[in-house]
Parts: structure tokens; sequence; C-alpha cells
């Protein structure tokens, strides 16, 4: 039986360090969105925004694509490293490291520090916009989104492999252990798994999106083993797999919980 234990623990150390790190600049990034958050028709449309994207990605000129991420990469790096240090020399290190690494000093290994850098950057920075409500409805959109544009449209798997032949970091690519083979994941689905980590964690304490993370760290796990063993597909809605792990540390957390409370609680609980 072939499995992989790496990308579910590069997957738990993201979302853990995505909670820890938002906790830790709360309030920073929370003012400045001036306490707003997302409305169900804000979730809607950052889907509909996500779709649209990966369908004109698949049609756009290379080497406009390349130079729209290189920006927008940039920029975040800029704008995130300002907000921590509030020195605007310091916040231009960053993204300047970025570009010489890009076009000069690529590889397999630089290329995923920054695919980690920027899921945690993306995740710290939007999460403080998500309530529990909305970010449930995110999720459920999303999944949808991505098994339509996995399955039926192929555009996403159209999309990655053009971005990786640009060498644009996007998605994770690791080797597996001990299955000695190469996988890959979104940067959207390690995002999503961030996401539902630090909401869990805001909703409950950071002890419940440490949880969240496990769970789907474990559920990553479990449908690697499924893939390498039956090879169902070469690209699949790995969101699916993201919101079936949240929903089982959820429910763990709920249960958790529950039996924590006095008896006249609980009693409360279940009449409701």
């Amino acid at each position: 039986m072939q499995l992989d234990i790496i990308l579910p623990i590069v997957i738990f150390t993201i979302a853990t360090a995505s909670v820890i790190l938002y906790q830790r600049f709360e309030k920073v990034i929370a003012s400045l969105f001036e306490e707003k958050k997302f409305t169900t028709r804000d979730a809607v449309l950052m889907v509909v925004s996500m779709g649209v994207m990966v369908t004109v990605i698949v049609f756009i000129p290379s080497q406009a694509l390349q130079i729209i991420f290189i920006a927008a990469y940039s920029y975040m790096l800029f704008t995130f490293t300002y907000l921590a240090l509030k020195k605007w020399f310091f916040a231009l290190l960053p993204p300047a490291a970025f570009v010489v690494s890009y076009f000069w000093f690529w590889n397999l290994f630089v290329f995923n520090l920054f695919v980690v850098v920027f899921a945690i950057l993306i995740t710290v920075y939007l999460s403080s916009l998500f309530s529990w409500k909305t970010v449930g409805i995110f999720a459920a959109l999303l999944t949808v989104m991505d098994v339509i544009q996995v399955f039926m449209t192929g555009h996403m798997g159209e999309s990655a492999t053009k971005m990786i032949q640009l060498k644009l970091p996007v998605l994770i690519m690791l080797p597996t252990y001990p299955a000695g083979m190469l996988i890959g994941l979104g940067l959207g689905d390690i995002f999503l798994a961030g996401l539902l980590a630090v909401q869990t964690a805001v909703k409950y304490d950071r002890k419940a999106g440490i949880l969240v993370a496990g769970w789907i760290s474990i559920a990553m796990l479990i449908f690697e083993i499924a893939l390498f063993n039956i090879g169902f597909a070469k690209f699949f809605p790995a969101t699916v797999v993201v919101v079936a792990g949240w929903l089982m540390g959820a429910a763990s957390q709920r249960l958790t919980s529950f039996k924590r409370l006095p008896t006249s609680r609980k009693e409360e609980r279940l009449k409701d």
C-alpha cells in the first residue's frame, strides 16, 4: 500500500502557522479593513470571481499572466511586510527577493518556499473579513466551483498546467514519502485549509483551530492513500478533502465542548 506523510504534515504546519500569526496580527489587519466583514453576497461574488479567473487564465497570453502574477505577489509581500514592520525600506526587501529569485535562482525549494509564504499571507490578510457564517458559505460554494472547474470544464487542470509551465508559485509541489512520487496542491486549497482553521480558532480557541488543522491533514492522508492505490483521477478538487477534514474537526470540537458542559446545560442543549 502506498501512502504519503509529507503533504499532510506541510498542510498542518501551514494551517497552524496561519492560526498563530493571525492571532498575532488580528488587530492590525482588522483596523486596516476598518472592522468590515464579508456579507453572503460578498462571499458569493468572491467565489464567482475566482471561478472566472480560473477560466481567464486558460486563455490569457502567458507573458501577460506572468506579469500580472509577479506584480500581485510583489504587492502582497510589500503590503504585509509594511504592516508588520512599519518601515517601507524593509518592506521593499521581500518583493525584491521574490523577483530576483524568480528570474535567477528559481528551483523547487525556492518555489515551494514562496508558495508557503503566499498561502500564509493570504490567509492572515483575508481571515478578518470572514465570519463563522460567511466562511461556511464560502467553503461550500468554493467546493462546488472547484468540482465544476475540475470535472466539467477542465479549466482547473489546464490553468494549473499553464502556471506550472510558467513556474508561477500557485501550488505546492512536494515529493511524497514513502511513496516516492511528486504531488501538487493548489494555493487556493491551502488558503481554504488555513482560513477554516483560523475561523475555528476565532469561534472557539487556538486549540480548536489547531485541531481542525490536524483533521484536515488526516483527511488529506486518507485521500492520498486512495489516490495512490486506486488512481481515480489526475486532477481532483482538493477543496472536497479540506472541507471534509474541517467538518470532522468542527464536529469533534463541538462534541468535546458538549462533554465539558454541566449536566443541566447538556439537557438544555438537547432540548434545543
